[in-house]
């Protein structure tokens, strides 16, 4: 359990008050909110769940095996015997096939060991950017949770017809989901690489 997991349930009132502000009053027309909401597509609680659902633990062992396939494609590899004292045509084109297979299982750019080592990163990058967006996204729940916007919003009600509360929503919202979306912006990335080792392979 981390801290994002620690502070959600404490956050999910106040998040279950944006959301009703939000999709019932929407917010001041020129509000920044606005762009954050349209890079996400989300509701703020919606937003920060999405994110909390990542779970960068269970990738943990994924990068160590791959680079642990990656080094035996290197031992194979280097075991294919050599043509030995056999000579001729036959023993030349069995080394040339001998080469090939070798080539093929490690020491090249395309080889199964240095794709399974791109793939072992790209494991390794996705851990650190789930845990790096939880972190911001937990880091934005403590700050919005002891922010004056805060308290303008801890009745028992929403007032959808006071302009405080549609202000402190969008002030929240806007933080949340500026979290959010920057942490879509480095997936997106990720994706490419992904898509880029996918057409490598």
């Amino acid at each position: 359990m981390d801290r994002l997991d620690r502070i959600l349930d404490t956050a999910a009132p106040l998040l279950r008050r944006i959301d009703a502000i939000l999709a019932a009053g929407g917010a001041p027309p020129q509000h920044r909110v606005w762009a954050e909401l349209r890079r996400v597509r989300l509701l703020p609680g919606d937003a920060v769940r999405s994110v909390a659902v990542l779970r960068p633990e269970e990738l943990l062992d994924a990068a160590p095996e791959l680079r642990a396939d990656a080094r035996a494609y290197v031992v194979l590899a280097a075991s294919l015997p050599g043509p030995g004292e056999w000579a001729g045509a036959a023993a030349d084109n069995y080394d040339r096939a001998r080469s090939r297979a070798a080539d093929h299982l490690s020491g090249t750019e395309q080889s199964l060991g240095a794709r399974l080592d791109r793939t072992a990163d790209l494991a390794d990058n996705l851990i650190a950017w789930m845990q790096d967006t939880r972190d911001a996204v937990a880091d934005a729940l403590a700050q919005a949770l002891s922010s004056t916007e805060a308290i303008a919003l801890a009745g028992d009600k929403p007032d959808l017809a006071s302009a405080r509360e549609l202000e402190a929503a969008a002030d929240v919202a806007a933080l949340l989901l500026a979290a959010v979306a920057d942490g879509c912006v480095t997936a997106t990335d990720l994706l490419h690489d992904t898509a880029e080792l996918a057409e490598a392979h």
